[in-house]
């Protein structure tokens, strides 16, 4: 048997192959959309990829299900669980539609559902047995966003993300059920999670890739609650906030998104910016000038994280970036199921459009007479809930493009976040919203707090 795990540090996710060795034949479990690194793998170890398969409708990331199927010629298998808003759509009509207890074969390799609802209704999980290696033991249990390393999926997504009233508590509900069914499996078998550390499908995520059954029955929290009612009001308390794109990805990754294709991209100045504009500068480069409206967000690891909180599908885009980035911006945005990248505008040419800037402040000059101030708290709100400057007012960094600000557009405004990240797009957000006397405190709430000592 052979084994792959593929990991996403950008979007925290993790899909597989496995094959055959015999046979040759492989399967990807939830492929992201970008597949090039499938099909890399296949062609280096000489497998054709006859079956493609997925957890669960995902929330956080653009499935590559689709796709996959149709440039692989493969077989799609999709849960047959869960009611009838939880129902794939626009499948291959050679779809294999899986229900508990079904088995998948890739060639001599074993895949048994196991149906383990909670973080979404129609969740399922595949328990790996190779019998071609002689073993009727199960290895492991590809778990999806069910069960994670230290941690276990959060079931109120439904309700936060997709405005889903009331699923939250039901899901929680199923969740430990789920948990019960592992009681079946012994200690040894391993497991294979959907996501890792930097995650917000869950409260704390691990950032070891796998574990297995018998250490997190030790180790993890949600294992050692026998009463449900506890449980539920632990599992659906103090989540953190879930990016506003989520809700997008529900729908897209039930419908079906257009095959992904890496296009040509404008590159220039043209007088008029197209649609929403991201500057991916630096936050020390973009504070001493850049254009009004842009959000600022650099282009690193945790960029997929921060832009999904303000990315709008019914515009196009126009990014401030180094041109030889377009094919893995492309490819970045398609991981959340945004295609319409339009402009890229090249960073020493921006200055063109410069019609704005902001100032600093240190955390030592803040306090002097801090309590005067009007100072705005853009951490997460398990953040601010463990501690806070007393006269702060909180509102989370990703929901400043829509929630009332209390104080008005002419008013000076202190910005902190945790550490200065944060805060730094917050003050592009607040920019655009007409608040003209916004400073950033430097070093964040944890700067104030040496600060005060």
């Amino acid at each position: 048997m052979f084994f792959k795990q593929f990991f996403d540090k950008k979007l925290a996710q993790t899909s597989y192959m496995v094959a055959c060795q015999k046979t040759q034949e492989a399967i990807v479990i939830d492929p992201k959309r970008v597949i090039d690194e499938y099909e890399e793998v296949a062609k280096a170890e000489g497998f054709n990829i006859t079956q493609v398969t997925e957890t669960h409708i995902h929330a956080d990331f653009a499935s590559g299900l689709r796709d996959a199927a149709k440039h692989f010629n493969a077989t799609a298998y999709v849960s047959d669980e869960g009611d009838e808003n939880w129902k794939y759509e626009n499948m291959p009509e050679d779809t294999v539609y899986l229900k508990d207890g079904d088995i998948i074969n890739v060639g001599n390799v074993e895949l048994k559902v196991v149906h383990t609802p909670g973080h979404t209704p129609e969740s399922i999980s595949f328990v790996l047995t190779d019998r071609g290696g002689g073993s009727d033991e199960p290895m492991g249990v590809f778990t999806g966003d069910f069960l994670f390393v230290g941690d276990i999926g959060r079931p109120d997504l439904l309700e936060e993300a997709a405005n889903m009233a009331g699923t939250a508590e039901k899901g929680a509900d199923a969740m430990f059920d789920s948990l019960k069914k592992m009681n079946d499996y012994p200690d040894l078998m391993q497991v294979w999670p959907g996501h890792g550390a930097g995650s917000a499908c869950g409260k704390s995520l691990g950032a070891v890739p796998l574990s297995t059954l018998g250490y997190e029955r030790r180790s993890n929290w949600a294992f050692e609650y026998e009463d449900k009612d506890a449980f539920i009001e632990e599992l659906t308390s103090d989540q953190p906030e879930p990016p506003s794109y989520f809700a997008q990805m529900k729908k897209v990754n039930k419908e079906g998104l257009p095959e992904f294709k890496v296009k040509a991209v404008e590159v220039g100045t043209p007088e008029t910016l197209p649609g929403q504009i991201f500057d991916l500068r630096s936050k020390e480069a973009f504070k001493k000038g850049f254009k009004k409206g842009a959000i600022n967000i650099p282009y690193n690891d945790k960029f997929l994280q921060f832009a999904g909180w303000y990315v709008d599908y019914d515009q196009p885009m126009t990014v401030i970036a180094d041109p030889e980035y377009t094919k893995t911006l492309q490819e970045d945005l398609a991981s959340i199921g945004f295609d319409h990248l339009e402009l890229i505008v090249p960073e020493e040419k921006v200055d063109k459009y410069f019609d704005d800037s902001y100032e600093n402040v240190s955390p030592e000059d803040l306090i002097k007479n801090y309590e005067n101030k009007h100072i705005l708290d853009v951490r997460s709100t398990s953040e601010y809930t463990k501690g806070n400057v007393d006269n702060a007012h909180h509102i989370h960094f990703g929901h400043l493009d829509e929630k009332e600000v209390p104080f008005g557009t002419d008013d000076t405004i202190y910005v902190h976040c945790q550490s200065g990240v944060r805060s730094a797009i917050a003050m592009s957000v607040l920019k655009a919203r007409g608040y003209e006397n916004v400073v950033n405190i430097e070093r964040g709430y944890a700067g104030i707090k040496a600060a005060k000592q």
